[in-house]
């Protein structure tokens, strides 16, 4: 079996770490993989190194000022899709990650990792042609899956996330990397996706600042943020903010894969207030990590962490939670054994089978949930 996968980036977002992830556990089931991606600005590679048993193509993609966020994406569909046609034959199941890449390889699989609403035209047709249009769905949480059969009235397959928890286990036990953080950035409530609407970062900033007036010392840090799109005035909106609470969070960017298990590990505690959420692999890999997480009450978390976490539907009992883990910091063996359950041997798995029922015909395209 040939399977081609493909995304949007060589960034690190959650659908590109899915990606890769993916990849590399298929091929180690003995399935030949190929990731397709655009390269923007010249970078060729991912923020990481893949095993080389998968294959990579990079489309450049150059960047570009003076276009809008709508001319952007059509641009990233266009140039994907020129570069993928006339390759696309050489694979048994072509498989997109994302509504840009699935608008490019269409007719393909595609995965749905959160549902979102869009006000850029361009944006709101490439969201919903990619999911009314591909041949067949995979979700990787029933709560999504459950938005699309409502929305509809399409049948996704449920596909949980794998999460890498042996290597944010390993994190907690990295002294000198921690020690690092700790003297970089003292004592932190740590958030990763950037800011940006989905993530709530304004929520999250609103919550710190309560926490911040019993525990002066706790610093908001957030990490990540990669994308396509135009979140300018949202992030002044955010700096504003900030200003008139008078906290200066740490902004870090994109964190070197390397240093991002210590990073989260050395967190007092793990922030996941986004609006939207598909999974939460980044509240997951905590867990692992032995880090408290506080998430927003949303049924997709629910589903997904469970008891492990605490769970808050504003800003005030987002800083309660907050101060009761960075108070007493709860068991950590809880979520560690769950994040142990999500494997992305047993994802491949799934995938696998998925993929052959696929070839047998659209009467096995049923909705299926395969998982802890």
């Amino acid at each position: 079996m040939r399977v081609a996968l493909l995304t949007y980036s060589t960034r690190p977002r959650g659908g590109v770490v899915h990606t890769l992830a993916l990849a590399e556990a298929l091929a180690a089931q003995g399935v030949a993989v190929d990731v397709w991606t655009l390269a923007r600005g010249g970078d060729t590679t991912f923020f990481r190194p893949l095993d080389p048993t998968v294959g990579v193509h990079a489309v450049p993609f150059e960047a570009r000022d003076d276009e809008s966020v709508g001319q952007r994406v059509v641009r990233s569909i266009t140039v994907l899709r020129d570069a993928f046609a006339d390759r696309r034959h050489g694979y048994d199941v072509v498989h997109a990650q994302d509504c840009i890449s699935a608008n490019a390889a269409l007719p393909c699989v595609r995965t749905v990792h959160h549902l979102d609403r869009f006000t850029t035209p361009e944006l709101a047709a490439c969201h919903e042609r990619a999911l009314v249009a591909p041949s067949a769905r995979v979700c990787v949480s029933a709560a999504v899956a459950a938005e699309v059969r409502a929305g509809w009235g399409l049948e996704p397959v449920v596909i949980p996330n794998g999460v890498d928890a042996a290597r944010f286990a390993a994190g907690a036990l990295d002294g000198p990397g921690r020690a690092a953080w700790a003297q970089r950035l003292g004592r932190y409530v740590l958030a990763l996706g950037g800011v940006e609407p989905r993530k709530g970062s304004i929520d999250l900033l609103e919550a710190v600042a309560l926490v911040r007036r019993e525990q002066p010392d706790v610093r908001l840090v957030l990490g990540g943020g990669e994308t396509l799109f135009d979140y300018r005035d949202y992030r002044a909106a955010f700096d504003a903010r900030a200003v008139a609470l008078g906290v200066v969070p740490e902004v870090l960017g994109t964190v070197a894969e390397d240093a991002l298990p210590a990073l989260v590990a050395q967190a007092g505690a793990l922030a996941m207030v986004s609006t939207k959420e598909g999974f939460g692999l980044a509240a997951m890999e905590a867990l692992a990590a032995g880090v408290p997480v506080v998430a927003r009450d949303l049924q997709v978390l629910r589903e997904v962490l469970r008891g492990t976490v605490r769970y808050a539907t504003d800003p005030p009992a987002t800083a309660r939670a907050l101060l009761a883990v960075l108070g007493q910091r709860p068991d950590p063996a809880p979520g560690r054994a769950l994040a142990a359950t999500y494997t992305w041997e047993r994802a491949a798995r799934a995938h696998v089978r998925f993929y052959a029922g696929l070839a047998r015909g659209p009467r096995r395209r049923r909705t299926v949930t395969t998982g802890p």
